[in-house]
């Protein structure tokens, strides 16, 4: 598996060269949200807001009012909680091309509560006009300022960083709206979205050398949430549906997937393997994921409920696990 560093950094200065009309913002962490490169290159088109994000997504809105594309660039926690007013009231009311750059997702970083995004979707799906797309990937990370740039309105982008592998080719763009389709079966449906994806990707050839077979899709839009995969996907399984994610189990993936199936009629059973409604300690990804149950071993139990037997599969049986580094050294909060 391919692992790229600082993928963003490089999409957003090649972004800059050909748009003229975006600027970046950031919250004072620059390098820690891969902005650097952008500074450098476009010096008169960056703009270091300090820790004053309320004022950076407002004064935001006025750049857009005025004809840029701002790409506001700070933690996800520094922004939907501490700016959700400005977000929107200066922002989404007005359905501004603001593009909110929100980086350490849920288990990515190790800073604890305070850092850790596990409630973003869920907040940020409740906002009128906002569009909430998520990385899973280097080539998602290369793909999501081309999407946020189709969209005519506001767009959170829940981005990754560091040393990213490649699971899908760099030619097979991130789609708004439009789910990848991993592994094809008809007795479950698995529905993953960010970093889980690629623990899904490890357990599904398991699974099925233990004959269950899995349709698997990678979604990278939550919002709007009307994909037909991920519908005919639910209402094929004949054994239930279940989602995955680097997010609490309140509001994100699997609310999404549970609003659609109700709305449609679906009466099959679903089992969320998300965060279990609490705060995360400071810890490694890796621990993190396998403490409060996201990770392959996670899924491994959620599909043998589903099936209502045991397996067998262990760790050896599993596909090879990426050394998880979201870190790099010019990263100033050392987390």
């Amino acid at each position: 598996m391919e692992t790229i560093s600082r993928v963003h950094a490089k999409a957003l200065a090649d972004w800059g060269g050909a748009h003229p009309e975006a600027v970046v913002l950031s919250g004072d962490l620059t390098a820690s949200c891969e902005a650097d490169a952008f500074r450098d290159a476009y010096p008169d088109r960056f703009l270091s807001m300090g820790l004053a994000e309320q004022n950076m997504l407002s004064f935001a809105a006025g750049l857009a009012r005025e004809g840029f594309r701002p790409l506001v660039h700070t933690f996800a926690v520094f922004m939907y909680r501490r700016a959700l007013d400005q977000i929107e009231m200066s922002i989404a009311y007005p359905n501004l091309p603001v593009r909110i750059v929100g980086f350490l997702p849920g288990v990515t970083t190790p800073g604890g509560a305070s850092h850790q995004a596990i409630n973003d979707i869920a907040v940020l799906r409740s906002v009128p006009n906002m569009t909430i797309i998520e990385a899973g990937d280097a080539t998602e990370v290369e793909s999501m300022l081309e999407v946020a740039d189709g969209v005519d309105g506001p767009v959170y982008c829940r981005m990754l960083r560091g040393a990213l592998p490649r699971l899908f080719p760099a030619s097979d763009r991130m789609r708004l709206g439009r789910a990848r389709l991993l592994s094809d079966g008809a007795e479950i449906a698995l529905l993953s979205s960010g970093i889980c994806t690629e623990e899904a990707m490890r357990a599904v050839d398991a699974l099925k050398a233990r004959g269950v077979s899995v349709r698997h899709l990678h979604v990278s839009t939550l919002k709007p949430f009307d994909d037909p995969q991920v519908l005919d996907a639910c209402r094929a399984a004949k054994l239930g549906v279940i989602t995955m994610e680097n997010h609490t189990r309140l509001g994100g993936l699997g609310t999404c997937v549970a609003e659609l199936m109700a709305e449609h009629g679906i009466g099959k059973r679903q089992i969320r393997v998300a965060l279990n409604d609490v705060y995360l300690q400071g810890a490694s990804s890796k621990f993190l994921m396998a403490r409060y149950g996201i990770d392959a071993a996670a899924l491994l139990r959620a599909v043998e409920e589903l099936a209502g037997n045991p397996l067998g599969i262990g760790e050896d049986d599993l596909g090879d696990a990426r050394t998880d580094n979201y870190f790099f050294e010019k990263q100033q909060e050392a987390l």
